[in-house]
């Protein structure tokens, strides 16, 4: 993971295939887009999340393995400010 820090405007810009896709949970900010068709839940859902705080739609799904097993691959940064749930 990289010790980079992100606003949620720079995170809000990240929502199509020209900017890729981002999202955050919790404070962490993760670029999901090389996990869209792995997804298991498919690319709708990430998508419908890019560019916004995922927490509470991530917590509802998964649990804290999930985040542990791929977290790291995709985390590139974290959020600077305290994101809106």
């Amino acid at each position: 993971m990289a010790d980079k820090s992100f606003t949620t405007s720079d995170v809000s810009s990240h929502k199509d295939d020209a900017n890729g896709y981002w999202l955050i949970v919790e404070d962490g900010v993760y670029d999901v887009t090389n996990f869209l068709e792995e997804h298991p839940g498919g690319s709708k859902i990430l998508k419908r999340f890019a560019g916004k705080n995922a927490t509470k739609a991530f917590w509802k799904y998964h649990n804290e393995s999930v985040l542990e097993k791929y977290g790291g691959k995709y985390k590139i940064g974290t959020v600077k400010e305290a994101p809106k749930l």
